[in-house]
């Protein structure tokens, strides 16, 4: 079986391209899904992407055992500056994960600057559109690599 990175959007990603489009452009949720396989797929390494409106759902889908999974990339939305228990089912992962925001959260309203999972997780990356899903795989893709090769 594949080894592969879970990709997990929060409340509201799943309008990208209809929703706000000034701040978080007109690409869909298909389409960074297609990017990121395309990425991980240089890196002989699957997708499995995932989006919902609810925390709860999120962090079964974290807990969930998968011994083939050898990252997280996850966009939390506005649970980022909200959830205690999504962040603590973050911490729990024995495999690095990155959290992405396609806007700049730290240019945006004050309550947006801060981030639960941002102390728990490997890597952040904001403000650089939907570019930072490709970045956060490409990141995985390489630690992955080179487990690979120390091996």
């Amino acid at each position: 079986m594949p080894q592969r990175i879970l990709l997990l959007n929060g409340p509201n990603l799943g309008e990208l391209g209809r929703r706000e489009p000034s701040i978080y452009g007109r690409e869909t949720l298909a389409d960074v899904e297609r990017a990121c396989a395309a990425t991980a797929a240089r890196y002989r390494l699957e997708v499995l992407a995932k989006q919902s409106n609810h925390e709860g759902q999120l962090i079964d889908w974290i807990h969930e055992p998968d011994p083939d999974r050898v990252g997280v990339v996850i966009n939390p939305g506005g649970l980022a500056h909200t959830s205690v228990v999504l962040r603590d089912a973050i911490a729990a992962l024995s495999v690095p994960s990155v959290e992405v925001h396609i806007s700049n959260v730290h240019k945006r309203e004050e309550f947006r600057h801060h981030s639960y999972l941002a102390p728990v997780v490997t890597g952040v990356i904001a403000g650089l559109g939907t570019g930072g899903y490709v970045l956060a795989v490409e990141h995985l893709g390489r630690l992955f690599e080179r487990s690979q090769v120390s091996a």
